[in-house]
């Protein structure tokens, strides 16, 4: 088995087509990040991929499950699956589900923004009555 450093150097390799990658230390794992987005977690020298309702089909016709973890002895399921083994293999296939998960992150940065804003204005709103 690679050691995780060993994992992380091959991503970039596997990414190659998508664009220069980089993995951050995170709660005893790795983000995967592409133009400053997290579309991928390393936990176990596993690869997570991100998914949201417009991606999720992907995932699910492979029967590739979501990260799951406990917290005080309860599941947390993130909006990470495990990432297709032939990707590791197959450059242009990795850019293709490397760039879903990437969309899959905007969307959900997109989703933040406008709620952040909503709430902002909510705010606004009852100072003013």
């Amino acid at each position: 088995m690679a050691s995780t450093n060993e994992f992380i150097d091959f991503l970039h390799e596997v990414f190659e087509a998508l664009g220069p990658i980089q993995a951050k230390r995170m709660f005893g794992g790795y983000g995967t990040y592409h133009d400053g987005l997290m579309f991928g977690l390393v936990v176990a020298n596993q690869l997570y991929l991100k998914v949201d309702d417009e991606n999720r089909h992907f995932f699910e016709a492979q029967k590739l499950g979501p990260f799951v973890f406990a917290m005080k002895g309860k599941p947390v399921q993130l909006s990470y699956h495990l990432a297709p083994e032939a990707i590791m293999d197959e450059r242009e296939l990795a850019a293709v589900w490397a760039q879903r998960s990437w969309d899959a992150a905007l969307r959900a940065q997109a989703l933040k923004a406008l709620q952040s804003e909503r709430a902002k204005v909510r705010r606004n709103k009852s100072r003013l009555t």
